[in-house]
């Protein structure tokens, strides 16, 4: 595996990512901000944060399949959320575990998560990238 997570003493012991990524491969991935469209082109979860979560992180897993790279392979997130407050943290961790119980994998490369007035489409209410490294 190209990517090894630690999360280094003297930092903060974070629960939902590890804080230092360290890529040995020479492949990188880069996946556009995905948003909770299916296949279709239809927005899942109008108004519910973790419904739109979990999407993004499934098409995320979508994206990185078809470059033969997995979660496990990535080595930092961007989350952007609408209208960010601290209180919406239960519903993103409640999308990222829906997702992860689908993937069977849980996501915690580097992450850094943005406040942004709005998307590209009005009823988008988070859009994750990610970077990957494989051999």
């Amino acid at each position: 595996m190209a990517i090894t997570l630690v999360n280094p003493a003297g930092l903060p012991q974070i629960d939902a990512y590890r804080q230092v990524s360290i890529a040995t491969g020479s492949k990188l991935v880069f996946v556009a901000g995905q948003v909770a469209w299916d296949v279709g082109g239809v927005t899942v979860g109008e108004g519910d944060l973790a419904a739109q979560v979990e999407q993004c992180y499934l098409n995320v897993s979508t994206a990185l399949a078809d470059a033969g790279a997995t979660f496990d392979d990535v080595a930092k997130l961007t989350v952007y959320v609408v209208d960010w407050t601290p209180d919406k943290m239960p519903l993103m961790m409640e999308g990222i575990a829906r997702a992860a119980a689908k993937l069977g994998t849980v996501p915690v490369p580097p992450a850094s998560l943005l406040g942004v007035a709005s998307l590209d489409v009005p009823e988008h209410l988070v859009e994750v990238e990610a970077t990957a490294v494989i051999d």
